[in-house]
């Protein structure tokens, strides 16, 4: 059949929602496998019917498709159709799709932040990580039946997982098959639940462990602790644990990816005549000299004293900016030698205040 949702529901580009729904119905009772028994085609036909129905009946599937073609028509994850469950279940109910769960279950995923310093996050660290979580049961070893007793295969399915159910839909009268509700589909039964965990093999507990975070981690990193999570029931698999990073401000240092940089205040004289100052770093106290004449915003640049590289080579910058600070509270003594040197320079400043008696002089003058 063609892939073309328009030819395989047999209607015009124009059709209408209801002539879409009516021809789909007509399709679906033709072509669905109960009704062929003979045909092994009959199955991929039926189901060709639901994927085209689920394209045009969604407004914003057709008019992707309408604009793009099969392509236009895919969501994000690949799968065009969201799944052919939804449309099985609105027309056959619930139990059309669904089937024996085989193999263990495997636990939930957890998600849980962690909070460093800054000095902590550049340098990576070991901390202990407390989470709420689910283990095995050490009582019943998780297969969750009490000591003495063991799992029964259910006698509602015979063990299958499934049972078989007549229902009456918009198509006519349907076979169906459903998962057994009295096992929920495992085709097996626990008469005896140990009474520790309630027969699910596995218990809610305050777990802590030791969190070894890699140097150079920044702020917002997501760290993935494969097989961390919550154990599955009955021994199941266990999730995976999600570590979401949060670092703390530092009273010096501001990130920049792999750089740190820090703002230095240099006095107005030291900017003029230089100078060598001792500061810290996050290595420690490091000698640097302030040249004659620097600039305020100018940027010095220390290497290898910034974040280490996540991949293990090499570390960042230490970046200086330098911020010339200008003296407010001279004294008469110090303006003077200023003005003087101003003056030697031929530079253009304001007049001295006079101060309050001298104001009211020049207002009389």
């Amino acid at each position: 059949m063609s892939s073309d949702p328009y030819e395989v529901l047999q209607v015009q580009r124009n059709a209408s929602t209801e002539e879409i729904k009516k021809s789909y119905r007509r399709l679906a009772r033709e072509f669905h496998p109960d009704a062929n028994p003979d045909d092994p085609d009959a199955e991929e036909k039926f189901k060709e019917v639901a994927f085209a129905y689920e394209i045009l009946s969604d407004p914003e599937k057709r008019s992707r498709y309408d604009r793009f073609g099969d392509a236009g028509s895919r969501s994000s994850t690949g799968d065009p159709f969201g799944g052919i469950g939804d449309i099985f279940e609105s027309f056959f109910g619930s139990g059309f799709t669904q089937s024996r769960r085989t193999g263990p279950i495997q636990g939930q995923d957890l998600e849980t932040s962690l909070h460093l310093d800054f000095a902590e996050a550049v340098f990576g660290c070991e901390k202990e990580l407390e989470i709420k979580t689910a283990l095995a049961c050490s009582v019943c070893e998780a297969t969750g039946a009490s000591e003495g007793s063991s799992r029964d295969t259910c006698g509602t399915c015979n063990g299958s997982g499934q049972v078989q159910q007549v229902r009456q839909s918009l198509l006519g009268q349907m076979m169906t098959s459903a998962a057994c509700n009295a096992c929920g589909g495992m085709g097996w039964v626990i008469p005896v639940p140990c009474e520790e965990c309630g027969g699910e093999g596995r218990n809610v507990v305050q777990d802590s462990f030791s969190v070894q975070v890699t140097a150079g981690v920044d702020d917002g990193t997501t760290l993935r602790l494969t097989g961390r999570g919550a154990v599955g029931p009955w021994g199941g698999p266990a999730g995976d644990l999600y570590v979401q990073i949060r670092v703390g401000e530092h009273k010096h240092f501001e990130r920049s990816g792999y750089d740190l940089l820090r703002r230095l205040p240099v006095q107005m004289t030291q900017a003029i005549l230089g100078v060598e100052m001792e500061i810290e770093t996050l290595d420690g106290s490091e000698t640097i000299v302030i040249p004659k004449g620097v600039k305020s915003g100018q940027v010095m640049r220390i290497r290898g004293r910034g974040v280490p590289h996540l991949q293990g080579r090499g570390r960042g910058d230490l970046l200086i900016e330098v911020v010339v600070e200008t003296p407010k509270d001279l004294t008469p003594a110090e303006e003077k030698l200023i003005r003087d040197f101003a003056g030697s320079r031929n530079d253009q400043v304001n007049p001295p205040d006079k101060g309050i008696v001298g104001k009211i002089r020049s207002a009389f003058n």
